[in-house]
């Protein structure tokens, strides 16, 4: 018998980040769970994950704007009954970013991408493979050794106690057996899989996402025209857009029968990457990169900096419209990570040091070198004051300094923010820009004339006037632009603090 769906189930799934929450674009967090009651998710929590998912999956703002529609239709408790709650089929040529999407929704939902049900469809090109996927019907040989490859219990494994929705992901669909698509009208129209023993999976509470590169040869030629008179012309974003979706959707229509095709909700057509979209992803991964030395090296870790010429160098080797984002990978593993590596594994690089990575002469190459390096290191438990007159922003971030042992200074105030540097000398300060009496900008430069050493980080929801720009370049502050990660602060504190017990001015 079908368990009915609840509305107060429905609606205790709240969207979370990673670390528990989103710090929205007024300061704010959402409630911890012990605190927060039960209530209709708000407006600014889906512009919170439309702004978070925009920044993980860049350059496919019509990806964003129709996937997020499903999701706050399952948090307010009115998605359809007896089928999965959104389907997609995202297409596009390789690399655009179509199965990071559904990656990057398993991170925001439930903290970790690895939270996805995948099925790798070229695994499934002959027919008697699909069966891999309900298991053998009692009375076939091998009926109790087969497991299948969907059921309840791997469905329900990649939910978390943040979010009760599933997120299951057919990649290469156009790879698989025709017996696949046939198999899977029933799951896309009434939400349910009977499998070979008889037992049923439920999809009611699950998006599933089907990817494929149909068309994305001839999306190619229509990017970039071998001959003719488009070849010297670059067409307009607008008109390309339009002429890939329309070949994306021929090819679909070639591939798949019309009742296969009718059962899903939204085609995605994901577009090339632009020369901004790909400098954009180059400064996450570096990013990623910086987050990631400071997460598995702890006291150990240093400063990367990659300025302007180095990432355009990295641009220049790592991009073109055939193969996407992927070969930008390729090319950050093969210059930067593994050099980098070689660098930590034969001790070349000290906790506290600046790795300063520049182009070699002759241009065919990156330099990588330590400058700067101490022998102290950075403090295992620092102490940050956290300037802001939200308190839920207080109080969350208390709770997750606490649990890395940090203290945690806080005040509501530029008043009561001095009174306590002039008492404690903290190592870092975060600012909000905006307080009821003062300006975060202006009261950083002031604390470093008290602590020299001090990190200042500026937080702000706003564009910050062209003056108080100036001076966050001159005095070296970063700005965290909201809505971010709570990871973000923790992350910038931790590459950015300069080591203990030294006079090592702050790196850039």
């Amino acid at each position: 018998m079908k368990e009915p769906n609840r509305p107060e189930e429905r609606r205790r799934v709240r969207v979370r980040t990673p670390d528990a929450a989103i710090i929205k674009a007024e300061g704010g967090v959402d409630k911890p769970k012990s605190t927060q009651k039960t209530r209709k998710p708000s407006a600014d929590q889906i512009e919170d994950l439309t702004a978070v998912l925009a920044q993980k999956v860049v350059g496919q703002p019509a990806a964003t704007r129709v996937i997020v529609p499903y999701i706050q239709m399952y948090q307010a408790g009115l998605s359809p009954e007896g089928r999965p709650v959104g389907i997609f089929l995202l297409l596009g040529p390789t690399g655009t970013g179509k199965t990071k999407t559904v990656e990057a929704l398993a991170e925001i939902l439930h903290g970790s991408e690895k939270n996805v049900l995948k099925v790798d469809c070229g695994e499934f090109q002959m027919e008697h493979e699909v069966a891999k996927l309900i298991g053998a019907p009692p009375g076939y040989l091998g009926h109790r050794e087969t497991q299948p490859m969907l059921t309840q219990q791997k469905l329900n494994a990649v939910t978390s106690e943040k979010c009760n929705l599933s997120l299951v992901l057919f990649d290469e669909i156009e790879k698989a057996a025709p017996s696949m698509t046939r198999l899977l009208l029933g799951v896309l129209d009434k939400g349910q899989l009977r499998l070979g023993d008889n037992s049923t999976v439920n999809f009611e509470k699950s998006l599933v996402f089907l990817t494929s590169n149909l068309g994305a040869r001839e999306m190619m030629r229509e990017i970039n025209p071998e001959f003719g008179f488009q070849s010297v012309k670059t067409p307009e974003r607008t008109d390309l857009t339009s002429k890939l979706q329309n070949i994306a959707l021929v090819a679909v229509r070639k591939r798949f029968s019309p009742e296969f095709v009718n059962r899903i909700d939204c085609i995605i057509t994901y577009q090339p990457l632009t020369v901004e979209s790909l400098s954009a992803i180059l400064d996450k991964q570096i990013t990623d990169l910086q987050n990631h030395v400071n997460t598995r090296l702890a006291n150990r870790s240093f400063t990367l900096e990659v300025p302007f010429e180095a990432r355009q160098f990295l641009l220049t080797k790592g991009t073109s419209p055939e193969y996407g984002a992927r070969e930008l990978n390729r090319t950050i593993h093969r210059f930067l990570t593994q050099p980098l590596a070689t660098m930590v594994a034969t001790n070349r690089v000290n906790p506290g040091a600046r790795v300063l990575v520049e182009v070699a002469e002759g241009g065919e190459k990156l330099d990588i070198r330590s400058t700067d390096a101490v022998a102290g290191v950075a403090p295992a438990n620092p102490t940050v004051l956290l300037v802001d007159d939200n308190r839920d922003l207080l109080h969350f971030l208390e709770r997750l300094m606490a649990d890395a042992g940090w203290t945690l200074l806080t005040a509501e105030s530029a008043t009561e923010a001095k009174r306590l540097v002039a008492n404690n000398r903290p190592n870092a300060a975060l600012l909000d820009y905006m307080l009821p009496d003062g300006n975060g900008v202006e009261l950083g430069v002031e604390f470093l004339q008290a602590v020299p050493q001090m990190l200042v980080i500026v937080m702000t929801g706003t564009i910050l006037p062209p003056e108080e720009e100036a001076l966050c370049e001159e005095h070296n502050f970063p700005v965290l632009r909201k809505p971010f990660l709570a990871s973000d602060v923790m992350n910038q504190i931790r590459s950015r603090l300069a080591p203990a017990g030294t006079g090592a001015g702050r790196s850039a």
